[in-house]
């Protein structure tokens, strides 16, 4: 426990991470802050990488929050400990399946570092359902807090290009080997469709996929128009443990910015997607190119989907609903 001696207001919140960079930081943490400090909140983060003095720092930070919620991040035994015993209220979050290797295989370490976070916390917050499910093993007091897009920043105009048929992929190298695996499908497509073309809003392109590639680099102040110039957003993954624990992040990001949506029927994607509505979820390659097909011919069915996306996203997906349920969690730790 913390030294009671520090005098607490009840309303200082430390998010720890790894860095102010990671996309959980920006989805689960620093995109609430505006709204925390609305609520009389007082949130600040700090990042627990960058050798012992980061380290220290980050304990004399906890000692003085009434409560300090770790993002994704795990630790060895004796800083678990020193941290517990630093922390007034401790609650971990996490949107990724951290017990694993990112090939979804078992990890015996990794699992046990989770558990042991797990354990040692008042609460643990979890991105998805899945998610839950494995942290309620080894804690009783588990919340879903899904992750969540700022819905009004997706509504942009943006006029999309009438001699091409554009495909949207956003991610990085880390889940670059998605679109990889994509590549036989994407072929059939191009042959079912003149003149599709994949826009990939990454770090890297992928020539010889299949198809005409369009590489963007992503930026904060262009992300929500390319993807609204865009027709169709699409988000093949593989279905393990390691893909079960994504939280849907770019599906929402497509359904934010009024696109219809093209997935793998998996992990957190199918609960987002509502099938045959806001998109389709597939298995096949031969599924993928068809759906794509059938959306390319059909500007209508783009946009009814699209809306009804963007209307999913606003009403369960955005900010102020999530918002609330961090609210619940906090509220119920004092």
């Amino acid at each position: 426990m913390a030294d009671p001696k520090v005098p607490r207001t009840g309303r200082r919140l430390l998010f720890v991470s790894k860095g102010v960079d990671s996309s959980s930081t920006r989805y689960r943490a620093l995109q609430f802050f505006p709204l925390w400090q609305a609520a009389g909140f007082e949130p600040s983060h700090v990042t627990a990488s960058g050798g012992a003095g980061a380290l220290l720092a980050m304990l004399r930070q906890a000692r003085q929050a009434d409560i300090v919620v770790v993002l994704r991040k795990t630790f060895p035994p004796p800083l678990l400990w020193l941290l517990r015993r630093a922390s007034h209220r401790l609650v971990f979050d996490f949107d990724d399946a951290v017990f694993c290797n990112s090939d979804g295989t078992p990890s015996r370490t990794r699992m046990a570092r989770f558990a042991a976070m797990a354990c040692a916390c008042d609460h643990v917050t979890a991105g998805n359902a899945f998610l839950a499910a494995r942290a309620a093993a080894f804690n009783r007091a588990v919340t879903v807090v899904p992750t969540c897009v700022d819905a009004a920043r997706y509504r942009t105009a943006a006029e999309k290009p009438a001699d091409t048929l554009d495909l949207v992929w956003i991610g990085s190298q880390s889940t670059r080997k998605y679109l990889v695996g994509a590549m036989p499908w994407l072929k059939q497509a191009a042959e079912k469709v003149p003149g599709l073309r994949l826009k990939i809003i990454a770090d890297f392109d992928l020539p010889g996929c299949g198809v005409v590639t369009q590489p963007l680099t992503w930026r904060a102040d262009t992300e929500a128009r390319e993807l609204a110039a865009s027709h169709i957003g699409i988000a093949p993954m593989s279905d393990d443990d390691w893909s079960r624990g994504k939280c849907a992040l770019k599906v929402l990001q497509y359904m934010a910015a009024g696109l219809p949506v093209v997935s793998s029927d998996a992990g957190a994607n199918a609960e987002v997607i509502a099938e045959g509505e806001t998109g389709f979820l597939v298995t096949t390659s031969g599924e993928w190119a068809e759906r794509i097909a059938r959306l390319a011919s059909d500007a209508s069915l783009q946009r009814r989907m699209g809306e009804a996306g963007r209307r999913r996203v606003e009403a369960d997906y955005s900010v102020e609903p999530v918002f609330a349920r961090w609210r619940s969690v906090v509220g119920g730790l004092f």
